[in-house]
């Protein structure tokens, strides 16, 4: 059974918001841990839909793809620039 695509983002950033305090960037076998009933494809749509709203942005290092909440990569170098000096 499809679950909600509504239901499902919800679910993905509310995972995402709870663990973003220890884990800025996630892969998306983390999100996957948001509904574990969900197909892996079900939430792959909810998470690019997230994108596509910009509440969740793509971080990527060439090879891998990581997600996190909108403006988390930023807090983290803003923090990392400000411990530097």
């Amino acid at each position: 059974m499809a679950a909600d695509i509504e239901e499902l983002k919800k679910k993905v950033l509310d995972y995402m918001a709870k663990k973003s305090k220890f884990k800025p960037k996630m892969y998306f076998k983390d999100l996957c841990k948001a509904d574990e009933s969900a197909k892996m494809r079900e939430i792959k749509k909810a998470a690019s839909a997230l994108v596509q709203e910009e509440k969740v942005e793509y971080w990527s290092s060439g090879s891998t793809t990581l997600y996190s909440l909108k403006g988390a990569s930023a807090k983290e170098a803003a923090t990392f620039h400000e411990e530097k000096e």
